[in-house]
């Protein structure tokens, strides 16, 4: 009996991961056309195949569901891992390199915009006239600025940083290079394959942190 009291837990279980999918998938395509503002959830609940009440029992309000759609665009997945767990952090921080720090960023950042251009765009879209929009694009902001300033302290621990910068501006360049408006452009619509973006990115970013030299800055001559 325990046996299959705990099937039938896990097929449940199972059961919510895929409605919950759905209707993130639904909201995915919704938000971006025609839009958060112009897309009720009653549409949402349609198109994932769901009654209307499940949609709000699964996220509870429109602005929620958002949110979820944004968070797990940006991670890639709906686990709770915590962006210093994620294994791009991981390999970040194994390396001793700056440039090899951004290398390896280059590829996360390709791979993410990616699969989150259209639907932040769409928020940055809905951002402008709609304050629960606002809201979310706002926390993404200061999500994006926690994680460029993370990353930017991990650029000044290999020495590298010119002497000009201190993390803090650092982090300003990062999140400024990061910016998913740029691979909308260079990619999507100027049609650059990605590895020139990675390139251009690497290039872009270490010209204006990096010493020249490689050499950290603690022991220049």
């Amino acid at each position: 009996m325990a046996v299959k009291r705990r099937y039938e837990s896990a097929h449940r279980q199972e059961q919510a991961r895929q409605t919950r999918r759905a209707i993130l998938n639904a909201a995915a395509a919704l938000f971006v056309d025609p839009g958060y503002a112009a897309t009720p959830l009653t549409a949402v609940a349609a198109e994932a195949g769901v009654a209307i009440q499940t949609v709000y029992k699964v996220f509870g309000s429109k602005q929620a569901l958002l949110s979820a759609l944004v968070d797990v665009t940006v991670a890639g997945d709906d686990e709770p891992v915590a962006l210093p767990e994620r294994q791009f952090v991981a390999d970040i921080r194994a390396l001793t390199d700056a440039r090899a720090m951004l290398e390896r960023y280059a590829r996360h950042l390709a791979d993410t915009h990616a699969r989150m251009a259209q639907v932040m765009l769409a928020l940055a879209a809905a951002a402008t006239a709609d304050p629960e929009a606002a809201a979310i694009w706002r926390k993404n902001h200061d999500e994006r600025r926690i994680g460029m300033t993370m990353f930017a302290a991990d650029l000044a621990a290999t020495g590298q940083l010119r002497p000009e910068h201190t993390v803090d501006t650092a982090a300003d360049v990062l999140w400024l290079a990061m910016d998913v408006h740029n691979y909308d452009w260079l990619v999507r619509q100027r049609g650059w394959p990605v590895e020139h973006f990675r390139r251009w990115y690497v290039d872009t970013v270490a010209a204006a942190l990096l010493t020249t030299s490689g050499t950290p800055t603690s022991t220049r001559q």
